[in-house]
């Protein structure tokens, strides 16, 4: 049973291990996915920002391009006579400073300042020109050191006359070039070789800290750039992680929680032992019982090996209670009946061959045993005689006395096995009626070595000639043993004396190289033990 537990305990930390490595990956996993969300998220509310200050600019300039044809038709116009359409035509822009008009190179008529005489390359160097310009630059004659973005379109067939419109730089910054931090540290506007910031003004070069990265989007309509400066998309969803701690966790202690409700079932040995059933990965084994005198075999105990190819060899001593813990003991018990019948050939057709195999209590429990017997074992109507053997460990609270009236009138036999080591009492022997008595190993392994365990062997075996319950002893190693059990009235043995426990296709054998000869139905054999053996092979109930 300690070895059964040592699997438990190893199942339990596998289940464990698993579910740390789920709420791990789902920790990481989640964290890992908010992140390129957030990145995502990041740089999808740069390129809107972006796209919206393009747009904000262009809706501007637009309007400056609709009037451009009636514009130009005032140039070469006194100015006198033009002055007011132009402060009409300024303020109905909303967006214009102001609008001037040049003829032949020379700034004659401004909607502000009325009419000058100004040459406009002394101005701005590179008009006039014969195609629009946009040109940003920093005022030097009204209000000095302000930036001005102008917007310049030549006259049809005259490159140096043409209109200039001004447009109002501070309510462009406050259309667009306000940050939004932290995303947006700062908004740059770039024409040309010039770069307007919301802080710096006019630059011939843009600024970016060594930690900034820059996300540029040009107009399609003009000769423009609206460059936003920022963190970093990835740096800032880097900063972002902790607020999704929170959520992460939980969701890894959801998942984690629900792995170990899963693996309930399949991380133990209830899910092995049904897979191994399954897929039938046990093997029906066999140990010979052997006359004491004659050494003639009298039949098997049939045993369950399981070679497990997910774990390896799994000893008997650490499934069977696990299957009994988990109450699949009757479905191996199953599995044994139905694998021994249908390798019953190898076994000598003689009815004084028996053939025995444990069953727990609680198989006897509303006739399910004489079900499963009557479907497995009777169908095949074997020759040899069966022998139910009831392990002292089990509760035999739960037996039902009935039934076993009931095998004992089918000619079935039952033995008490592991006899010294469980719940038995004087009273349960005398309501089971057993037919054989199992002495434990425990008890063979003393003789002539432990003198309590020497005296209790005694005991047992004085018991059942008293009752006159036939006795087999298990765990014979040695010829003392086999010798003293002998003398002392113990007719069947079993144990590595004889033969180790063999695959049933192996037993054929072993019986034909080991024990060629068995006894026949009619075969007496002299000596004390023609009796022992007729006893324990026939019918007496």
């Amino acid at each position: 049973m300690q070895n059964a537990q040592r699997a438990i305990k190893q199942y339990r930390q596998k289940r464990i291990i698993i579910c740390l490595a789920v709420a791990l990956l789902t920790l990481l996993t989640t964290l890992a996915v908010r992140f390129i969300s957030q990145r995502s998220q990041n740089q999808h509310q740069l390129q809107i920002s972006a796209i919206h200050a393009v747009e904000t600019i262009d809706k501007v300039l637009l309007p400056l391009e609709k009037q451009r044809a009636e514009l130009l038709q005032l140039v070469g116009q006194p100015c006198a006579a033009v002055n007011l359409t132009l402060r009409t035509e300024a303020a109905a822009l909303q967006t214009l400073r102001s609008i001037a008009l040049v003829k032949s190179g020379t700034l004659y008529c401004s909607s502000v300042l009325g009419e000058r005489n100004v040459v406009i390359h002394d101005v701005v160097s590179t008009l006039p020109s014969d195609s629009p310009q946009l040109l940003l630059f920093t005022d030097n004659t009204l209000i000095k050191g302000r930036p001005l973005l102008l917007q310049w379109y030549p006259a049809v067939n005259d490159a140096g006359s043409g209109v200039l419109m001004s447009v109002n730089i501070d309510l462009l910054s406050t259309l667009m070039l306000e940050p939004q931090k932290p995303l947006i540290n700062s908004i740059s506007l770039t024409v040309k070789d010039r770069h307007l910031s919301d802080a710096s003004g006019v630059m011939t070069a843009l600024n970016v800290p060594a930690s900034d990265q820059v996300f540029s989007l040009p107009s399609t309509h003009f000769p423009f750039t609206v460059n936003l400066i920022s963190p970093g998309t990835t740096e800032l969803a880097l900063k972002s992680l902790p607020t999704q701690l929170p959520l992460a966790l939980i969701l890894s202690l959801l998942l984690a929680g629900i792995a170990w409700l899963v693996t309930a079932s399949r991380m133990s040995f209830s899910w092995e032992i049904n897979m191994g059933v399954a897929s039938q990965e046990f093997d029906v084994w066999c140990q010979p019982l052997l006359n004491a005198a004659d050494h003639q075999c009298v039949g098997v105990e049939i045993l369950l090996r399981w070679d497990n190819p997910r774990l390896g060899p799994i000893p008997p001593d650490v499934f069977i209670p696990l299957a009994e813990e988990h109450h699949l003991i009757e479905t191996l018990t199953r599995y044994v009946i139905s694998e021994t019948v249908r390798q019953i050939e190898v076994f000598p057709k003689s009815p004084l061959f028996h053939v025995g195999f444990n069953v727990a209590a609680s198989h006897f429990v509303d006739g399910k045993l004489l079900r499963d017997l009557n479907h497995y074992w009777f169908s095949a109507h074997p020759h040899q005689q069966l022998i139910v053997e009831l392990t002292e460990r089990n509760d035999i609270h739960d037996v039902d006395y009935r039934l076993i009236r009931e095998l004992h009138r089918k000619g079935i036999k039952l033995a008490i096995d592991d006899f010294g080591t469980g719940n038995s009492s004087f009273s349960w022997l005398e309501k089971l009626r057993p037919d054989v008595l199992k002495i434990d190993k425990s008890f063979t392994h003393a003789i002539g070595t432990d003198a309590v365990n020497s005296t209790v062997t005694d005991i047992i075996i004085a018991l059942g000639q008293r009752l006159k319950i036939q006795l087999v002893a298990e765990g014979v190693e040695t010829q003392e043993q086999a010798q003293y059990l002998f003398l002392h009235g113990v007719h069947i043995l079993q144990g590595y004396l004889y033969a180790r426990p063999m695959p049933l296709s192996a037993l054929p054998q072993w019986l034909a190289e080991y024990l060629p000869r068995l006894p026949s139905q009619h075969e007496g054999h002299p000596g004390p033990s023609s009796r022992s053996i007729e006893d324990y092979s026939s019918s007496s109930s």
